[in-house]
């Protein structure tokens, strides 16, 4: 978007200060700054003053203050970390920049002398065809979260980066992932705060973070950020294609999770060995690949308007992994052999070869994949939600589709074992508790579910104020954020390896894994794995139960807050 951007700084000594972009993008770029000091500092304050207003700025080195001038210009302060500077030292650090801007000046507050910008910005930036609305009047900024959940799914990409990646303490990693016959297997997300590739909860995922895209496109266009999304949804999409390596083949795992959890380091410093397991007919995994055929059937509907070339490719891979999965059944960890186990378990597969089934029959309205989504379906009521339970969200997609009560039934009753009253408990302020593992996810998997049940009619009001309700808590009702980088008193030490590192070369291990204090970077978005029943909860690196985060755990959330944002709009 700008070729370069520089900002001088003119202090007593005419020291200069160069802030440099690193990566742009449709609506934004990333630079760092490298401001000389030219007097003692026992905490400094910088002013950043852009040429046009931006409607976001995100820093990690300092904190802002506040901004004035409808976003021109940004007062920010040091950190706790880098209050102390002295004469011949540097502010060094890294931002980003959403909106018009494309030059600024720079100063260090109380330091002789103010930046002009005396560079030029021989480019246009690139307008984003995307633009946001005025905000919707609600308690949270859904944009906001849509924004940093995103983010969150930036920092999780494996493989080779693209020049616009927006993490900066990220690189490229596990560029030697390789199938048994020297098939490339790079790309895809790691699964949690670990590496491993795991295909059923990232199959999952991609096919619940799509349904948010396709049903809530109005949300991410409102935000801003429909264009982010179509390309975070197509980093594990183009993944699952190389995967897919022939009709009845289909890599589902790279990474040894005993000795991946083993290592406690950045991506890009991993060494071990990382070996590739797949499902084939004589070794099958029918639930796995059915996800996987259910994410690339709802990429085709994704993509099918902007990028038809693209879409028609996901949908036949999506068919042929349907068939496949279809006519040679099994559970991926026990028929298929993959060695999953204790991390993900899968109990079935009729309901992730139903779900699939059901997103073909919306992708190509053949009359074939809506018979065999009913013959797959079942009409008892979802446990929970998630990457091992797809009943009720194939009843769902079969209720939109075709109105019969059938399908109707056990989704009411899903919802009312989730209502006050049913099944799941309820901690004192108000979360429904499900499981201690991952208890947030369970919510906010139902929270979307709910929203998308209102949408079609069912119970709207009761639904959508329900669903209202577990988002809000997770986002600071009571009093703390659940959400990394947004809100108030958000969790600041995940339970995650590459942000608990500092930025390369330094060296990272078990003494950054167990040190004291905020993770040195920011993994914005990241939803916690949360409370206990009676709602306690520590924010400790070293608690891998409330404090993981996964690519599990935001899917649900993220498509719920497009859903809420889906009915401010509908309010204007």
């Amino acid at each position: 978007m700008y070729s370069q951007l520089l900002l001088l700084l003119i202090g007593a000594c005419v020291a200069r200060a160069e802030v440099k972009v690193i990566n742009s993008w449709n609506d934004g770029f990333q630079a760092n700054i490298n401001a000389p000091v030219t007097k003692s500092h026992n905490g400094w304050e910088m002013v950043l003053t852009f040429d046009r207003p931006l409607w976001k700025l995100e820093i990690w080195d300092a904190d802002i203050i506040r901004s004035e001038q409808g976003g021109k210009v940004w007062h920010l302060k040091n950190k706790g970390h880098n209050a102390m500077k002295n004469p011949g030292e540097s502010i060094a650090m890294t931002f980003v920049a959403r909106g018009g801007a494309s030059s600024a000046t720079v100063r260090i507050v109380g330091q002789d002398g103010g930046g002009t910008n005396t560079g030029t910005n021989p480019s246009k930036p690139v307008v984003d065809p995307v633009k946001p609305v005025t905000p919707t009047n609600t308690k949270y900024n859904y944009d906001d979260v849509l924004h940093k959940s995103i983010l969150f799914y930036e920092a999780q990409r494996s493989g080779k980066l693209p020049s616009n990646n927006r993490v900066p303490w990220r690189g490229d990693s596990a560029l030697g992932d390789r199938g048994r016959n020297g098939e490339d297997l790079t790309g895809g997300w790691y699964d949690a705060g670990d590496h491993v590739k795991f295909g059923l909860p990232m199959g999952w995922s991609t096919m619940t973070l799509t349904w948010g895209l396709v049903d809530y496109k109005d949300a991410y266009v409102a935000a801003g950020e429909y264009n982010n999304m179509l390309s975070s949804v197509k980093w594990p999409l183009d993944y699952f294609i190389k995967a897919h390596t022939s009709k009845n083949e289909l890599y589902v795992q790279v990474g040894d999770g005993y000795a991946d959890h083993g290592f406690w380091g950045r991506p890009e410093d991993m060494n071990m060995n990382r070996p590739a397991f797949k499902v084939t007919s004589g070794n099958p995994g029918s639930d796995v690949v059915g996800q996987t055929a259910g994410a690339m059937a709802a990429g085709y509907m994704a993509f099918k308007d902007s990028n038809a070339g693209y879409a028609a490719t996901l949908l036949r891979h999506a068919k042929e992994l349907y068939d496949f999965g279809s006519r040679s059944q099994g559970i991926y960890t026990n028929q298929g052999g993959i060695p999953a186990k204790p991390f993900y378990v899968s109990q079935s597969y009729k309901d992730d070869l139903c779900v699939a089934a059901a997103w073909l029959y919306r992708a190509t309205k053949e009359a074939k994949y809506l018979n065999d989504a009913k013959r797959w379906a079942e009409t008892s009521p979802s446990w929970a939600y998630s990457w091992d339970d797809n009943k009720v969200s194939c009843q769902l997609l079969l209720y939109i589709a075709t109105k019969d009560n059938t399908y109707k039934s056990p989704i009411e009753s899903y919802m009312r074992s989730w209502m006050r009253g049913g099944d799941v408990t309820y901690t004192p302020k108000g979360l429904a508790w499900r499981l201690q593992w991952g208890s947030l996810r369970y919510a906010a998997n139902t929270a979307f579910i709910a929203l998308r049940a209102a949408d079609a009619g069912i119970n709207t009001n009761t639904y959508k104020n329900w669903a209202q309700g577990q988002i809000h808590y997770m986002l600071g009702d009571t009093g703390r954020s659940y959400v990394v980088g947004f809100g108030n008193n958000p969790p600041t030490q995940p339970h995650h390896r590459a942000a608990s590192c500092p930025m390369r070369p330094a060296p990272c291990g078990s003494a950054q894994q167990n040190a004291w204090g905020p993770n040195p970077q920011v993994l914005n978005g990241a939803l916690v794995g949360g409370p206990g029943s009676n709602d306690e909860y520590t924010d400790s690196r070293n608690d891998y139960i409330k404090n993981e985060v996964a690519t599990d755990y935001n899917a649900g959330f993220q498509s719920a807050i497009a859903g809420l944002k889906h009915w401010a709009l509908q309010k204007q």
